[in-house]
């Protein structure tokens, strides 16, 4: 069976700014996958460039079988690729159950109007959000909104959910909190790419976790084989935490 998502010698510049460069990463099917590296190392471009925000310079970007690298973000929504982002920007003036709604409709293939609705606030029960699904978005708090990012990507019918830094800015029970969510997705069977800065939560949620380092994949293995990675920990882990975890 051939890799749902697969990245062959992509790379993309902005005039002399190489921002990710000749990467070759394949995913499975119900992989859950950590993307870390330093600020600015390319990770969201990465993105990016997976969702057709951006075309790849060079390389190839394949998809369920399929060349995908010139696909605009509607055509990447349509094929079954969500994100979240790592600022979180509803619609402050719809509800919240008409942010989750207005996603069904775009990309998961609903008809307009009730049937959306439905669907809609079964994905804001799944992530605990029913009770305010007919509150304005922009009253919400951070965590909240970080939830109905989740909810908006599953409305999208998602093969693969691409997670830009969604516990950013929680605290540590929101965090516990999400990555519940976050596995509860994956027993679902979507496949998962996670930025994430917490090393915490990549080492106790992913399976193989992939390295940028100045827009270079560096480094992928499971978790524990990247926290020993000398290249790793000279990049972006440093020695105290390698020493620390060893």
């Amino acid at each position: 069976m051939s890799a749902l998502l697969q990245l062959s010698g992509v790379s993309r510049h902005f005039g002399g700014l190489k921002a990710v460069s000749g990467v070759d990463l394949s995913v499975e099917r119900g992989e859950v996958i950590g993307l870390i590296g330093p600020n600015g190392a390319g990770k969201t471009t990465l993105v990016n460039l997976i969702t057709g925000v951006h075309p790849a310079t060079t390389g190839k970007v394949s998809f369920a079988g399929k060349d995908v690298t010139r696909q605009k973000p509607w055509q990447a929504a349509r094929r079954g690729i969500a994100r979240t982002f790592q600022i979180v920007q509803p619609f402050p003036e719809m509800t919240v159950l008409e942010n989750v709604a207005a996603a069904a409709l775009f990309a998961g293939g609903m008809a307009y109007g009730a049937h959306a609705e439905s669907a809609a606030l079964e994905h804001l029960r799944f992530v605990g959000l029913a009770d305010v699904a007919a509150t304005r978005a922009a009253t919400l708090t951070l965590a909240m909104r970080k939830r109905l990012e989740l909810a908006k990507g599953l409305a999208m019918n998602p093969q693969l959910l691409l997670l830009d830094e969604v516990n950013a800015g929680l605290n540590s029970s929101e965090i516990d909190h999400a990555l519940t969510l976050i596995r509860a997705i994956a027993a679902r069977g979507v496949t998962i790419l996670i930025i994430e800065h917490l090393m915490k939560v990549v080492l106790n949620l992913c399976s193989r976790i992939v390295v940028l380092h100045h827009g270079e994949l560096i480094a992928s293995g499971d978790p524990q084989s990247i926290v020993r990675d000398a290249r790793v920990v000279q990049a972006y882990l440093g020695r105290r935490y390698a020493d620390a975890s060893g």
